[in-house]
């Protein structure tokens, strides 16, 4: 029996837009280090690595080196902020739910592959009411590795119960791009998510500029598979 096609998303600038709590739990810990605040706008770009990284990314900015011991407690700091305040303002971006149920109808089956947490994106998800959506929720920690390591992926895909030969990658970055090559499958990149190299540079199969384009960007890239 053929398995449904399976579509797999990034979560942070692909699904949704989640910048403003992000952002916001960064310059928690800047503030209390004494450090200016990062406007929404300019750290969009920064998104995308981690915690960890969304922090060393935000102290460049500034020109102040910490230890890793200092960075360490940072990010434990910032995590249990964000966790507080994960969906203060964090909303999907606009045609997803519409695109999905489109989607669905036609038999396509959604998996979340992303380098946030497990935890904190299934918590962002319950807190959208997006779970039920998903058949795996995968994060960096899900299975030791962070995409564009294929493993992430392959594994996402198996948890999902999907086929990697009907499997399609959306994702907003060179990560996304990177894991989706890796692991020999189409991706489709979303051109208002967050990364420094503008996703057409990075050359996915299909690039959409709005949710709404992106059943006939799945139906595109299915009948070429």
């Amino acid at each position: 029996m053929t398995k449904s096609p399976l579509i797999v998303f990034d979560l942070d600038g692909t699904l949704v837009d989640t910048a403003p709590d992000l952002v916001g739990a960064l310059n928690f810990v800047l503030q209390r280090e004494g450090l200016p605040l990062v406007p929404v706008a300019s750290a969009r770009t920064m998104i995308g690595a981690g915690a960890r990284k969304l922090i060393e990314r935000g102290l460049e900015i500034e020109g102040r080196a910490m230890s890793v011991a200092d960075i360490d407690r940072l990010t434990v700091d910032f995590i249990a902020y964000y966790r507080d305040h994960i969906a203060d303002a964090s909303l999907p971006f606009d045609g997803l739910h519409a695109s999905l149920d489109k989607l669905e109808e036609q038999g396509f089956r959604f998996a979340v592959c992303t380098n946030k947490l497990e935890g904190l994106s299934k918590l962002l998800l319950a807190k959208l009411e997006m779970t039920g959506r998903f058949a795996a929720i995968c994060g960096a920690d899900t299975f030791g590795v962070s995409k564009p390591d294929p493993t992430i992926l392959r594994q996402t895909v198996a948890q999902a119960g999907g086929d990697m030969s009907r499997a399609i990658m959306v994702g907003d970055s060179g990560p996304d791009v990177g894991v989706a090559r890796r692991a020999g499958i189409p991706v489709i990149g979303v051109t208002f998510g967050y990364t420094e190299t503008p996703i057409a540079e990075l050359k996915p199969d299909v690039v959409i500029g709005h949710m709404r384009e992106l059943p006939g960007a799945v139906q595109s890239l299915l009948t070429a598979m």
